[in-house]
């Protein structure tokens, strides 16, 4: 099996990409990925690494087929990436209202080490059949997506925008600060952002209540 990479900057963060060459496409080459199987996968790579899988994403165009892996260093790492910049000296550079936790840490090495790791088991267990595939692991930006309640707790206070299945106030998309977060629901604080952005100007809403169950997307809004 021939392996071709390349190191690239993009958006912010580290991208490692491996280009992958098998045998002759079999016939189910088209069939959807599992990704819950590829997702857990990559979870026992990653967690040898004392790294944490953020997201798993599959691009199934006709002629470019990619797999895209979203890491960051696992809980314990990152705070003690957190603990050995305060201790250093050396300025985080994040808003006063972001936690140091936001960092994901994640280096070029880091994105090679689990790619290679990653690909070979894949490989073996057969889990993204066809000629010819595109492996890309990657931190997840300050842009990263939020999924689940977890995320919404670990940047509560962060600026963050999403869309909803169902409008609310008549409107699916939605910008502000995420304040209160309950067990089935958050509160988003649109003062941060004014109501323009939240195309509300004829209402008095300046907070929002949304149910995780409405959430169709949501990503943080960087600040820096």
């Amino acid at each position: 099996m021939g392996r071709g990479g390349r190191n690239e900057w993009a958006r912010a963060h580290f991208l490692f990409a491996l280009d992958f060459f098998g045998k002759p496409a079999p016939a189910f080459a088209s069939m959807a990925l599992d990704l819950d199987k590829i997702r857990t996968l990559a979870d026992r790579v990653a967690g040898s690494h004392g790294l944490s899988v953020v997201d798993v994403e599959y691009l199934g165009r006709p002629n470019h087929r990619e797999l895209r892996i979203y890491i960051e260093k696992d809980e314990a790492n990152r705070a003690k990436l957190a603990t050995a910049k305060l201790d250093s000296g050396t300025e985080l550079k994040l808003p006063e209202h972001v936690p140091v936790d936001q960092l994901a840490g994640i280096t070029v090495e880091d994105c090679q080490v689990f790619s290679e790791d990653f690909g070979t088991v894949l490989d073996v267990e057969e889990l993204v059949p066809g000629i010819e595939y595109m492996l890309e692991v990657s931190s997840p930006g300050l842009d990263r997506n939020l999924r689940g309640r977890d995320d919404y707790v670990r940047f509560s206070g962060s600026l963050v925008k999403l869309r909803t299945i169902e409008p609310i106030f008549g409107n699916s998309h939605w910008q502000g600060r995420i304040m209160n977060v309950g067990t089935d629901a958050l509160e988003l604080d649109l003062s941060a952002v004014g109501k323009r952005k939240n195309k509300v100007e004829k209402t008095e809403v300046t907070k929002v209540t949304i149910p995780f169950s409405n959430i169709l997307k949501a990503n943080l809004v960087p600040e820096v």
